[in-house]
């Protein structure tokens, strides 16, 4: 299937309401995680939200899928210094020439986020929005963690670093694509971008 793919210099959501997904590269199509961020770019697609991901493999891949097998939009924040061809179910893209400048185009624009099983990576893009949450700097907005790998990790931030029951209480846990999506739904209705 040929999609058609244009650049784009700036997200723009006004008329579309992003959410970014989070995830791994190196899942395969018939792993759990692969078939739980397909179904939940499918769910949100319907839903009529836009998908924003980092645009390559994995997760990435596997929530823009779900979404374009909806007809969905979904926009990829590749690094030009990546030597990887960007996943084939993306209908824009944005290249971006630092990890920051990446990071921010990933963040800025969506009024929710969804983090499935991933490495630092991910560790990191979740890091970033639920500090930018917890400080103010980006107004209130879901961060939902997918999967039951989240809660270990959250305990495990709880009990070694100062992370506080105020600063946990930013994040949502979903056990499956069906409760990410509907949080999703319900609390990205009520963020002013």
């Amino acid at each position: 299937m040929m999609l058609r793919e244009r650049s784009i210099r700036v997200l723009d959501n006004s008329t579309n309401k992003i959410v970014t997904i989070f995830g791994g590269s190196k899942c395969k199509p018939d792993s759990a995680e692969y078939i739980d961020a397909q179904e939940l770019g499918s769910r949100l697609a319907e839903a009529g939200f836009t998908i924003c991901t980092g645009g390559y493999l994995g997760i990435m891949e596997a929530a823009s899928r779900g979404a374009r097998e909806k007809g969905g939009r979904v926009f990829g924040i590749v690094m030009n210094q990546f030597k990887h061809e960007p996943n084939r179910y993306l209908t824009d893209k944005v290249a971006t020439d630092h990890f920051y400048d990446r990071l921010q185009n990933l963040i800025t624009r969506s009024v929710g986020f969804v983090a499935l099983k991933g490495g630092m990576g991910t560790v990191t893009e979740i890091s970033l929005v639920w500090n930018k949450l917890t400080t103010g700097v980006l107004s209130k907005r879901p961060l939902v963690l997918l999967g039951e790998c989240w809660k270990p990790v959250v305990n495990a931030w709880q009990e070694n670093l100062v992370v506080s029951d105020s600063d946990v209480s930013f994040l949502q846990f979903a056990s499956s694509p069906a409760d990410a999506a509907e949080i999703i739904i319900e609390r990205a209705s009520r963020v002013v971008a």
